[in-house]
């Protein structure tokens, strides 16, 4: 199909990039919305193939144990927290999610892990639905990098990076200690090696949210998608990190956008009356890259206590579909009609 001499393709690709938004101050960068690459491939077919893709997992490849050869490191205590369910989001093209299951006094939930080629700028969108009954978590999907690679997860809660070691950054629920229904609002629980520390003296990670609370829903699908870009130089202090809901970008952490005050709590971006954001000084190395996508449930008993919740619910499930991590922007899957 051809309109006024351009391709269609052409056309699809001025379309995408003229949905960008800015938030806050009009001489920050603009950042896309709504269909990205998925644009391209109605209901995600063969995005897994688009050259801008490093990873991408729907969980049609079969039975599970087929699945988890797809990823380099599984967590599934005695087979009990991961299984496939015939739940998919309303856009999907497949038939099977994945479902976690969190037994508080069995397991702490589980986990999926892989690690690709080291990039700069990585953005990772998946479709995830809480349950009705869905209470308080403690640690959730995560990205980030670790030099060297490595096929697992690694550890370091409560210290701060070196710089050249590993950045981490979790897009988690967070209750605010029972200000917000479970499971909480959307924010960003991040490492690096410029954190502030925590009044303990320890560095847990600073949770970095949005000027406007996003509820995280309880029975419904949503797409979410994070970018992360590291800083350009060791000394420059350009790094970004942005979150999408729903193709809707809600955040947008940069240089010069306004934030409240911060502590080893981290930090709410503001409409009014904030100070300009220094900017992300990720890491001190280029050796250190973004190589890993992290798929995990994470549930304690202290994701209640936090919460002021005497009487938590002991079963905390989630369901995960249609994953895809890329170099450029993704968005939401685009309906196939």
């Amino acid at each position: 199909m051809r309109i006024l001499g351009l391709s269609s393709w052409l056309l699809l690709s001025i379309l995408v990039a003229s949905a960008t938004i800015q938030i806050g101050n009009p001489e920050l960068p603009a950042l896309p919305q709504g269909f990205g690459i998925s644009a391209r491939y109605p209901g995600d077919s063969g995005i897994e193939k688009d050259p801008a893709v490093l990873f991408a997992e729907n969980f049609e490849a079969g039975k599970l144990d087929e699945i988890f050869k797809r990823w380099s490191n599984v967590s599934n205590k005695g087979g009990m927290v991961l299984a496939l369910e015939n739940d998919v989001p309303p856009s999907s093209i497949g038939n099977h999610s994945l479902k976690m299951t969190a037994t508080l006094g069995e397991n702490t939930g589980g986990h999926l892990y892989t690690r690709f080629k080291g990039v700069d700028t990585c953005f990772a969108r998946f479709y995830v639905k809480f349950a009705e009954d869905c209470s308080y978590i403690h640690h959730f999907v995560t990205i980030g990098g670790y030099n060297p690679s490595t096929p697992w997860p690694q550890g370091g809660a409560g210290e701060r990076p070196r710089g050249d070691d590993r950045v981490t950054v979790g897009i988690e629920p967070f209750g605010d200690y029972g200000r917000f229904p479970p499971p909480g609002i959307w924010n960003f629980y991040c490492y690096w090696h410029e954190m502030k520390i925590s009044a303990d003296g320890k560095y847990w990670g600073n949770g970095l949210r949005p000027t406007k609370p996003q509820l995280v829903p309880r029975g419904k699908w949503q797409c979410v998608e994070v970018m992360l870009k590291l800083n350009s130089e060791p000394e420059k202090s350009d790094g970004e990190l942005a979150l999408w809901l729903d193709g809707k970008l809600v955040a947008y952490f940069v240089k010069g956008v306004k934030r409240s005050r911060w502590t080893g709590m981290g930090f709410s971006l503001v409409d009014e009356n904030g100070e300009p954001f220094e900017g992300f000084r990720w890491r001190t190395s280029k050796d250190l890259k973004i190589n890993f996508f992290w798929l995990l449930l994470y549930v304690t008993e202290n994701s209640a206590k936090q919460n002021k919740v005497a009487d938590p619910n002991p079963i905390t499930r989630v369901w995960f579909d249609d994953i895809v991590v890329a170099t450029q922007y993704i968005g939401p899957i685009k309906p196939i009609r």
